[in-house]
């Protein structure tokens, strides 16, 4: 039975968390960081949405790569296109009910052509993580209990059958989907 790798506690966190991916439990080489809290030079940080407006440039020429932590609110979505050049976005779940997140996803992975890795944190519950490969995420910051007792059996609810594409890249082609229709005219 697989066991998750332990990981030492984020400084902006109170929470173990633990990086759950398509392939199993994996170790997290980005180091997430405060607001006020200064980077070791050569680490792959992330850094909050504000951090980044405030700092871009700075960050920017930084020799180790930088992503960027994206809590939903009225401003988030209209920063998406400038942040899909970079190698890594966290989507944040603040709670269960707000699925806002979800529509970032889809909107960094099919308009904004965002190929990075795209690391849902927050709230992930076991319930939402097939909806969440489905949009296009990758990785997942696991603090749920449940969840992370679920993902050690290796248990994974969800259909294998959709009606509608994802953007998580593990889609039947196009040409076998007998259900899919294409609108007259394309």
């Amino acid at each position: 039975r697989m066991r998750h790798p332990r990981r030492r506690a984020r400084r902006w966190s109170r929470h173990l968390m633990v990086l759950w991916r398509r392939e199993g439990f994996a170790e997290d080489e980005w180091a997430f960081l405060a607001d006020d809290a200064s980077a070791r030079e050569g680490d792959a940080i992330v850094v909050s949405l504000k951090r980044w407006l405030d700092e871009r440039e700075t960050l920017k020429s930084r020799n180790a790569p930088v992503g960027v932590a994206v809590e939903a609110g009225a401003d988030a979505q209209a920063h998406l296109p400038e942040l899909a050049g970079r190698p890594l976005i966290a989507l944040a779940f603040a709670k269960f009910a707000d699925g806002r997140a979800f529509s970032y996803a889809r909107l960094l992975r099919d308009r904004y052509g965002f190929r990075g890795d795209l690391r849902a944190i927050g709230d992930v519950l076991i319930d939402e993580i097939p909806l969440m490969l489905r949009c296009g995420f990758d990785s997942f910051d696991v603090t749920n209990a449940p969840t992370l007792k679920a993902l050690e059996a290796h248990h994974m609810p969800g259909s294998p059958l959709h009606y509608q594409p994802g953007s998580g890249g593990d889609e039947a082609p196009a040409g076998v989907r007998p259900w899919r229709t294409i609108s007259v005219g394309r």
